[in-house]
């Protein structure tokens, strides 16, 4: 019994921003478990190559496709062919993301609607789209992509970006409410929170300061290809049935 609390066989997996980084990541593990994968993004390309490369590797099923989250009629569209194209969606990893960096007395009005229509109403919009499938089929397990900045506040020579720290701290709340909210569906809602991983979004801020934040963080180091995994597969995998509503910290002990 032990050995099936991670397995993924038959399951589906829908993964936004999976073309690369983190949602690649994410991907890998649950086709490595034999969860078959949809992937979507805006970049097609990225999300195609990523599935070749997953099926080839795990002899899985998994496609790419074209989505603009900020466009609820193209996440319909999607939600839909997925489902078509796969049978269900078992599994949702909302896992697209944006920022800005810059001081708040400096952020143009534009930038601060980039960051809260990605990080939040993209994922509000793709969890109604998927949630709709799930409560028919009375099962689901979705996976929201948090982070660190927003169960704690950086000092501004490390981040200063608070569009993207609130968004990302209402994402943390939006999984506690609609963990709560739809538990009497058999659907359950987590949250990951990452620290920093070497990430396009993180390139900059890396590149400038990343000795000084590996000083800073209790592990002394930051995130690998291989850290995220874990948590990511705890969440979808049977080993989190009695698990919902919860935000993890995968950050070397950054956010204590």
């Amino acid at each position: 019994m032990e050995k099936e609390l991670f397995q993924l066989e038959n399951k589906v997996a829908l993964i936004t921003g999976g073309g690369r980084g983190l949602g690649r990541q994410i991907a890998d593990i649950y086709a490595s478990y034999g969860c078959h994968i949809a992937i979507c993004s805006r970049t097609l390309e990225q999300c195609v190559e990523t599935a070749q490369y997953l099926s080839d590797t795990y002899g899985i099923k998994a496609k790419g496709y074209s989505c603009n989250i900020q466009n609820e009629s193209d996440i319909s569209r999607v939600v839909s062919q997925v489902i078509d194209e796969f049978g269900k969606i078992d599994i949702l990893v909302n896992n697209s993301g944006a920022t800005w960096g810059a001081p708040l007395e400096e952020m143009p009005l534009e930038a601060w609607q980039k960051v809260i229509n990605v990080n939040l109403t993209g994922m509000f919009l793709m969890t109604k789209a998927v949630g709709k499938q799930m409560i028919d089929q009375k099962f689901g397990k979705i996976i929201n992509i948090g982070s660190v900045a927003g169960l704690k506040a950086e000092p501004p020579e490390v981040l200063n970006a608070v569009g993207y720290s609130t968004s990302k701290a209402a994402v943390h709340h939006f999984t506690r409410d609609l963990a709560r909210k739809w538990a009497q569906h058999n659907i359950y809602v987590n949250a990951i929170a990452p620290g920093f991983f070497p990430t396009k979004m993180t390139r900059h801020v890396l590149s400038e300061k990343g000795e000084e934040i590996r000083k800073h963080n209790p592990l002394g180091r930051i995130g690998d290809d291989q850290a995220l995994k874990g948590a990511a597969l705890f969440f979808a995998s049977p080993a989190s049935d009695f698990v919902t509503g919860q935000v993890l910290a995968v950050d070397g002990g950054s956010s204590l």
